[in-house]
């Protein structure tokens, strides 16, 4: 089975990071969210193991279950390479303003300003 990659901190997975993995999804392909193991701090107040459990308890709990979707803690990265020929596509995805101007920054103030966080 293949599956489209999409490498994120996801701190935390919002409106903006769903509009981009449905575009796969209503392609009909199935997913596959990569979650880089950062260390916590002010811009990433989630461990890895969190963020991947908040995304398998949230909206995509059913597409995890019927294997559309797939996690996975990696490493944090750099840099992402490629060779010619590997048999895989990079596909740039342009959100729409509305969803573009979502910002995880905005969301964790707002969290943190509610005392959620």
């Amino acid at each position: 089975m293949q599956y489209s990659m999409f490498i994120g901190r996801w701190q935390p997975l919002h409106k903006g990071h769903l509009w981009l993995i449905n575009q796969r999804l209503e392609q009909g392909k199935n997913v596959w969210l990569a979650i880089r193991d950062v260390e916590p701090d002010e811009n990433n107040p989630w461990t890895a193991k969190e963020i991947e459990k908040m995304i398998h308890q949230g909206e995509l709990k059913d597409l995890i279950l019927d294997g559309r979707v797939i996690t996975s803690i990696i490493p944090d990265i750099e840099s992402v390479n490629y060779g010619r020929g590997v048999g895989y596509e990079v596909i740039e995805h342009t959100p729409p303003k509305e969803i573009g101007d979502i910002s995880a920054t905005k969301i964790r103030e707002k969290l943190r300003q509610e005392k959620k966080l």
